[in-house]
């Protein structure tokens, strides 16, 4: 089960429409649907569209994964509306590995610093999933 801040995080994530990401800067919880006749013109594809929702999915996760012992990537990406499983049902190695972290004994992951592309001297390793 996310925490509160993940899910809360998974909510804004997912009702923000990404569609005309590059080409505006706009407030959380954008939509479309209503910016009636501001509405930008241009807009990505879908396959476009979900690439931006996933990469902003991976910055938060990062965060969310270096702070919280129990967070559950998968469940995450799925709360953002996001596909996290493979074409025959399996969890998407995919989405675990948008994540900077290594491997270290009995399971457990070290994550990278939030902001950074190293790890603290002495990490609090969590366990996967």
């Amino acid at each position: 089960m996310l925490s509160r801040i993940a899910a809360q995080f998974a909510a804004e994530i997912k009702q923000h429409d990404w569609s005309d990401a590059p080409y505006r800067a706009d407030k959380a919880g954008h939509n479309r649907q209503m910016d009636g006749r501001n509405a930008t013109p241009t807009q990505l594809p879908p396959e476009q569209t979900e690439m931006v929702t996933k990469n902003a999915a991976w910055v938060v996760a990062q965060v969310l994964a270096y702070n919280d012992p129990n967070f559950n990537e998968h469940e995450f990406f799925e709360a953002c509306g996001l596909n996290a499983r493979t074409k025959d049902g399996r969890l998407s190695s995919s989405v675990t590995y948008g994540l900077r972290f290594e491997p270290i004994e009995n399971g457990k992951r070290r994550f990278q610093t939030p902001g950074t592309y190293r790890f603290d001297p002495e990490p609090e390793a969590t366990e996967k999933g």
